[in-house]
């Protein structure tokens, strides 16, 4: 029995929420590594299996990117100066803005760091993509999120279908005879790919809403109107629960769990407008909770963490070590290896 497709996106989740506390390369590399093997033992035989490598794919480019930018823009000075650009003089009021000048090696590895924190995080949403069911997920949405339930086809089928369109184009221009290989390959790729996934996403959609997928039902406007205050006053909640955290690991849970409970009740109330029925729904068993909580444990213990190996200093430029207690909470998320591998 294959699992709840909520909880591959928790675990996911998780581990990208773990990763994002912290730019040591070699807790990041572990995050990869765990994110991996999850990907590559638990994945079942389908259409958007393939999606990982992808996502993977875009992490070098990201990486690529990240390090262009600082070599062009400038950013992290350091004593330790590789090279020197030529230098274009900019107004007085750009000050602080640079393009070109000297590039420091403390500098380079800090660039190295952020492309490979963010390289990581595309990585864990891959993951998520690779393992949970896109079209079971959309069973389990909310029946108060109706309204966007077309654009939220759309926006989760469109990266599976992507490999899958990929993998028919390719195989039909090899039957072809096309043997094009680098920029032309890609240019003649693009367009099909694009428009055969972006159309299957949209077949999917228009067959929810021709089956009465979000059809409400008879509400009173007091209820509309608590609806929509709840939901908007949680949203707003979790908007600065969320600031909070990224400002100080602490100050921002009581405004964050009261956006959640807003959130939710504004979700329940909302529910009602849509009394849709589901054929065989997906249960949240045991084995899918405890798969969505090793995520969430992992990404609870990096947050509360102060190790300050988590965040290795580049100027001076020094070698990062690996923090033990940060080290075995990633590899707390190995857990579906035993709790959801395929059989």
């Amino acid at each position: 029995m294959r699992l709840h497709s909520g909880a591959w996106w928790l675990w996911a989740l998780g581990l990208a929420t773990a990763a994002s506390r912290t730019t040591n390369p070699l807790l990041l590399g572990l995050v990869l590594a765990v994110a991996g093997v999850v990907v590559v033992t638990c994945r079942a035989n389908t259409p958007w299996a393939g999606t990982y490598g992808v996502f993977l794919r875009f992490g070098l480019l990201v990486i690529g990117l990240r390090v262009l930018l600082h070599v062009f823009l400038g950013g992290i000075a350091g004593p330790t100066t590789l090279f020197t650009l030529p230098q274009v003089p900019l107004p007085d009021w750009a000050q602080g803005i640079r393009i070109g000048g000297p590039v420091t090696a403390e500098g380079l590895v800090f660039a190295l760091y952020q492309g490979l924190l963010l390289a990581t995080i595309l990585s864990c949403v891959g993951a998520a993509n690779a393992l949970a069911n896109p079209k079971r997920l959309l069973r389990s949405l909310p029946a108060a999120l109706y309204e966007v339930s077309v654009a939220v086809v759309v926006a989760l089928t469109v990266a599976p279908q992507l490999v899958s369109s990929a993998r028919s184009v390719r195989r039909a221009r090899r039957l072809r005879g096309d043997a094009a290989r680098g920029v032309r390959a890609i240019r003649t790729l693009l367009v099909p790919v694009l428009e055969d996934a972006l159309e299957r996403s949209l077949v999917l959609a228009a067959s929810m809403d021709s089956r009465g997928y979000g059809r409400t039902a008879g509400i009173s406007r007091r209820d509309r109107a608590v609806t929509g205050a709840l939901v908007l006053a949680g949203l707003f909640g979790l908007c600065i629960g969320t600031y909070g955290l990224l400002a100080d690991a602490y100050s921002g849970w009581p405004l964050l769990a009261l956006g959640v409970l807003l959130a939710v009740a504004g979700l329940l109330v909302g529910a009602r407008r849509v009394p849709r029925t589901r054929y065989r729904p997906d249960r949240w068993t045991p084995r899918a909770v405890a798969v969505a909580l090793s995520g969430v444990a992992s990404a609870a213990a990096l947050v509360l963490s102060t190790d300050p190996a988590l965040s290795p200093a580049t100027v001076p430029l020094q070698a990062p070590e690996l923090p033990l207690a940060p080290a075995l909470a990633v590899l707390v998320a190995l857990a579906p290896l035993g709790i959801a591998r395929e059989r």
